[in-house]
Parts: C-alpha cells; sequence; structure tokens
C-alpha cells in the first residue's frame, strides 16, 4: 500500500468528470471518493516509478552490460 494514502488531513477537492461515467459509477454505488483516491494513488505511484527509471537509466544499462561481460556477481554461491 502507498504511503500516501488514508494518512493525514483530508481535503475536499473538486474534479470534473464525463457525465455517463460519473452517472454509471454512482449506479453502480461505487465510492467516488475512494475511487479518485485509488486511481490517484496509482497515478502517482506510476509517475514516481517512471521517474526514477529515467533517473536510473544509465546505472541500469551499466550495470545490464556488466552483468553481460562478466556474469552475476557472486554466481558462483547461488543455489537453484
Amino acid at each position: 500500500m502507498s504511503a500516501h494514502r488514508n494518512t493525514g488531513h483530508r481535503r475536499p477537492t473538486n474534479v470534473t468528470l464525463p457525465d455517463a461515467l460519473l452517472r454509471e459509477a454512482r449506479d453502480l454505488g461505487i465510492n467516488l471518493s475512494q475511487a479518485c483516491e485509488v486511481g490517484l494513488s496509482a497515478a502517482v505511484t506510476g509517475e514516481r516509478r517512471r521517474r526514477w527509471l529515467e533517473d536510473n537509466h544509465d546505472a541500469l544499462d551499466d550495470y545490464n552490460s556488466y552483468v553481460e561481460r562478466n556474469g552475476l556477481p557472486l554466481a558462483a554461491y547461488r543455489q537453484f
């Protein structure tokens, strides 16, 4: 579970949603606040992951190249 969910003070927020989607969600009994929170949390998590991968791209490439040339470090001690 994400660290920013269900913690701290909550703030009322206005969101704009398509009419048909809002109507269907209400008809299905979906809690809009919870659904928005889950969706926003997933978007934040995805963006943080994307940025981390972007920031660490060079290091990951370097490590993968090392492994291709030299094999996995401590491979002799791995048990399968």
